[in-house]
């Protein structure tokens, strides 16, 4: 599932070799360290199914237009619908893989920089989402099991918009002692030097994350955490509470923030406000200060950092060159950890 980030922009791979070129401090030889596995994902593994769709078809299974849901018993027959009634495209996606997808693409190479850990089923989607890893350059280690079927997003598209609804099937399936507890997987782990998991593995596998993020804070790497959805800020407010003080970045878009800031009490709709309060929760590692990014679509995005709030104005796009929204968020994210990176910066914003 992708995060809700309208009027994405374009950025090229020259734009970041000039970045580069005006930083003062990255060297060549902080450029050369970059190695296979130096970022690791863990998260939803989905395979999308995208559609232009209607309104009626929205309301018919109650969606809002820029939303993103997991399904329930009432979205059953939405998925055999939309198939039968649409022109679809099928898409490897989840929200955590599409971010290290990106990351790789804005990186080129060395190929496999980004590993990716998260569970599918030993089916015909699950050979999708395998070979689509490949061709990205990723280095995927999928849980693979036989009880449920690999999972899927259906992406309904109407405009500039999309609604997003999630039957995570066998991505709700990852164990910890099953895979991430192996010695060869967390071997994985250990070479990593940035980690990104979107909050929606909130809802399958908290002890995995708890078990990467302290150890993130323990070697003083860094850990990012999207806000994901407002229902993850709602209903596994717990889970996430118990993740956020090993956050050293964290993403999230307005309405997410909206809805962390209500759970928090933190008094405010202000999104300045927002940051600078989720920027001064409890945190374990002290050696590195949090960092928060908020964005508002086309409008200024918001950085905490330091003791600074800044703003970032968004490039404006024709509407003719927007194919839609989806992917968006997970796209801007990509690119900023892909920055992060090749910088070996905390965080080096590309807006």
């Amino acid at each position: 599932m992708a995060s809700d980030e309208p009027k994405a922009k374009k950025i090229k791979l020259a734009d970041v070799e000039e970045k580069e070129k005006k930083a003062d401090s990255p060297t060549k030889e902080t450029l050369s360290e970059l190695s296979p596995n130096s970022l690791f994902g863990m998260g939803n593994p989905l395979l999308d199914i995208c559609a232009v769709v209607d309104k009626d078809f929205l309301d018919k299974y109650t969606l809002k237009p820029n939303d993103q849901i997991l399904a329930e018993d009432k979205h059953k027959a939405l998925f055999e619908e939309l198939v039968k009634k649409f022109k679809v495209e099928y898409h490897a996606g989840g929200a955590t893989q599409n971010s290290i997808k990106v990351a790789q693409w804005m990186i080129q190479k060395p190929h496999n920089v980004g590993t990716f850990f998260g569970c599918i089923g030993k089916d015909k989607f699950g050979d999708i989402l395998k070979q689509k890893a490949e061709e990205a350059h990723i280095d995927a280690h999928y849980y693979e099991q036989e009880e449920e079927p690999t999972g899927t997003c259906a992406a309904c598209i109407t405009g500039d918009n999309r609604s997003l609804v999630a039957n995570l099937a066998a991505a709700n399936c990852y164990k910890k002692e099953k895979h991430l507890d192996l010695e060869e997987n967390w071997e994985l782990v250990e070479k990593a030097k940035v980690f990104y998991i979107a909050g929606f593995f909130l809802t399958v596998s908290v002890e995995s994350i708890l078990k990467v993020a302290k150890h993130a804070s323990e070697t003083n790497k860094l850990f990012c955490l999207n806000l994901s959805a407002p229902f993850i800020c709602q209903f596994f407010k717990d889970n996430l509470m118990k993740v956020f003080p090993y956050v050293d970045v964290l993403f999230g878009n307005e309405t997410e923030a909206a809805a962390f800031a209500k759970e928090q009490d933190f008094e405010t709709k202000d999104i300045k406000e927002i940051a600078k309060k989720a920027q001064a929760l409890p945190k374990v590692n002290t050696k590195r200060q949090r960092v928060v990014v908020l964005t508002q679509g086309k409008d200024v995005t918001v950085m905490a950092q330091g003791d600074k709030v800044e703003t970032f104005p968004v490039v404006k796009i024709d509407p003719k060159d927007i194919v839609d929204t989806n992917g968006a968020g997970d796209a801007f994210v990509g690119g900023e950890i892909s920055i992060c990176l090749r910088l070996m910066h905390p965080l080096c914003c590309l807006l």
